[in-house]
């Protein structure tokens, strides 16, 4: 892999000073990915590759690491290649549906970009990548005809068109890097034709079509892929897609919002037909790959924590949790709807498993835990009320800090527990922690909403305190140089991965979200939760200190810049090169074959002047993940209300809390 010009090796002025866990802060130097896509080549022994599940020496986590994505959120080539169009293209297309009126059109343009993207994850040492398939990139009506390879000739360069040949390209690209690919069936995009066809989710004609296109997958991939997910978070998809109109298919109760739906009844219904689909892959998956492990990806969000010790609130946080976490846990290890379930909504709203389709659930049981989690806040009973109540104060008033967008309300303890109680409910299954990371907040982080102690859940001005991070601009929105220094979300992925490593232990992986800031479904590109940066004019890519970090916690590479790490990758490559890939089209399953290319190279980009820096941030918050208090007292059936190490208790404590108008916490995710 070849380096720009010596222009782009210059001096930084200043560096991000990043405190490291237990121990005298880190100087990291962000920049720019200053190499160029190396050509994919096999290993020169079968050892070449390092173990992608084994933990390296020098990591400081008990498990091992990667970094996750979704196709609508960083392909682009909606219109290449075959593809047909999803939900997603026509529901960004409306008017008012997304923040400026952004669409996945171009993204990342991972679709024409892999090639650079791999090396970038290889320069840091990344071993797994969790990707999802676009449906409609393989079946562009949904069903019936597969998108087969094809080419086009354009000048000196052999552009890729084809949906089948572009998977087998990335997936024999990672492998060849020594990245492990992991793949989701559906992250979302559904295609239209089968939404304009029978609904979609709304149908039961789904369950079939999604075991036929999971099928076609497993035989196309499963020769090289071992780690598979059915669907991703179907408590988001079918809520926001069914009940409030926020995503796509954009349904909804509301006339003012949603030209049809029902908020009552089709979430459920959407939910119903989600577990079945899964129940129906997962078996086709266990003959084709009969070596390979399955989940679905469950998001609980948000994961509730008793306000007080007392009883009352314990268990309207025991019932609050089994409702909405367990909405899907419960069939998939239990075969039903939980009996609070069953009891509260009646069939004609929430439809019934027949015996038939109970065992095929409990058949269709995963192989590990996948769960994508974000947000943790506080339930209670309101004795006031008469019912469960929820909020992000704590019993003394005071707010969890809030990320950049308003739902993620940053609850570092929640994970422990959340992990604690789904062990303790469904097992001690291998966990992977799929999805978890944060956007850099501007101008402080936002209050929540209201409590006993704190208010019940009204409308009101937070005064709030103002500490170090009040002065900075939302990330979206800072200088490039004060982005790429992160400290942020170093802080949270260090309080995140410490609770997490107190309850997942060898057998178990963490993911973080996302590789690269991407397409934020209804929040377009306004929200950046990448650990690498994305000039989203140029496309041009960038590490922030975030991906140094943590890499070098990870044990994965001991690189602590820019330079360093691109430095890193070519030597990887130095120490790997073999034969080159004889076969980039197709695996040993593939249904049709596949055409055989030359491997696609891109041009080198022109010499960088000088490599961005960050300018000196104090951090005037070291938060040392040991010293979580919810570490320090486990489960919540205790009924001891864990507290969130990113804060203060005090009012006047060192995080800042932006004025806003309080609110409850929202079930979104990215």
């Amino acid at each position: 892999m070849a380096l720009l010009g010596a222009a782009s090796c210059a001096v930084h002025a200043a560096s991000c000073n990043v405190a490291q866990a237990g121990s005298a802060a880190d100087i990291y130097d962000p920049g720019p990915f200053d190499g160029s896509p190396a050509p994919a080549v096999r290993p020169s022994g079968s050892s070449a590759c390092p173990e992608p599940f084994g933990v390296p020496a020098g990591s400081q986590m008990p498990f091992w690491f990667g970094a996750a994505t979704a196709s609508y959120q960083i392909e682009g080539g909606v219109k290449e290649g075959g593809r047909g169009p999803s939900i997603w293209d026509t529901f960004a297309a409306v008017p008012g549906h997304t923040k400026h009126g952004d669409t996945g059109e171009v993204a990342d343009d991972f679709y024409h970009k892999y090639l650079e993207d791999i090396q970038l994850m290889r320069s840091l040492g990344i071993r797994n990548f969790r990707m999802s398939l676009a449906w409609p990139r393989l079946f562009p009506n949904g069903t019936g005809q597969l998108n087969q390879a094809s080419t086009a000739t354009m000048g000196a360069l052999l552009e890729l068109v084809a949906g089948i040949d572009f998977y087998n390209r990335v997936i024999n690209a990672l492998l060849a890097n020594c990245i492990q690919p992991q793949l989701t069936l559906y992250h979302w995009d559904l295609p239209q034709a089968l939404e304009d066809g029978y609904g979609g989710w709304l149908s039961p004609q789904i369950v079939k079509d999604f075991a036929s296109y999971a099928e076609a997958a497993f035989k196309l991939f499963g020769d090289r892929v071992k780690y598979w997910s059915t669907l991703n978070e179907p408590l988001t998809f079918c809520t926001a897609g069914y009940k409030t109109g926020a995503m796509a298919p954009g349904r909804c109760s509301d006339r003012a919002k949603c030209p049809a739906g029902d908020s009552e009844k089709e979430p459920e219904l959407c939910a119903y037909h989600a577990l079945l689909a899964h129940a129906e892959a997962v078996p086709i998956f266990r003959r084709l790959v009969p070596d390979g492990k399955i989940s679905l990806n469950t998001n609980l969000a948000p994961f509730y924590m008793p306000l007080t010790r007392e009883q009352k609130d314990v268990d309207a946080t025991e019932r609050l949790n089994t409702w909405t976490s367990g909405q899907y846990l419960d069939p998939l290890f239990q075969g039903d709807w939980s009996p609070a379930r069953l009891a509260s909504l009646p069939p004609n709203v929430l439809p019934r498993f027949t015996p038939e389709q109970q065992a095929a659930l409990k058949a269709a049981q995963p192989d590990y835990l996948a769960i994508n989690f974000y947000q943790g806040t506080y339930a209670y009973y309101s004795k006031k009320a008469g019912r469960d109540r929820t909020t992000s104060r704590d019993a003394g008033g005071v707010p969890l800090p809030v990320a950049d967008s308003s739902w993620l309300t940053v609850f570092p303890g929640a994970l422990r527990a959340m992990l604690g109680w789904v062990q303790a409910r469904y097992g001690r299954l291998p966990i992977i922690i799929t999805e978890n990371g944060v956007d850099v907040p501007g101008e402080g982080l936002a209050g929540g909403g209201g409590g006993e102690g704190g208010g019940e859940e009204e409308e009101e001005e937070e005064e709030g305190c103002r500490g170090p991070l009040a002065e900075q601009q939302g990330e979206d929105k800072q200088p490039l140089d004060e982005a790429l220094c992160d400290a942020f979300r170093v802080d949270f992925f260090r309080e995140y991965l410490g609770n997490a490593s107190l309850a997942v232990r060898q057998d178990g992986g963490y993911f973080a979200w996302s590789l690269l800031d991407n397409f934020e479904w209804a929040d377009g590109y306004s929200k950046r939760f990448g650990i690498i940066r994305v000039d989203y004019t140029t496309l041009r890519r960038y590490y922030k200190a975030s991906s140094l970090w943590l890499a070098n916690l990870f044990g994965l590479t001991t690189a602590k810049s820019a330079l360093e790490a691109t430095r890193a990758g070519s030597a990887a490559e130095d120490a790997t090169q073999g034969s080159t890939l004889p076969d980039l089209g197709g695996g040993s399953q593939g249904l049709s074959g596949g055409t055989q290319l030359p491997y696609l190279y891109f041009l080198l980009p022109l010499l960088v002047l000088a490599v961005v820096c960050c300018a000196l941030q104090p951090q005037r918050f070291k938060l040392w993940f040991l010293r979580d208090e919810a570490g320090k007292q486990g489960a919540y059936s205790g009924g001891r209300p864990m507290r969130s190490p990113m804060r203060k208790a005090s009012p006047r404590g060192d995080v800042g809390i932006r004025r806003s108008r309080a609110r409850g916490p929202t079930m979104r995710s990215p």
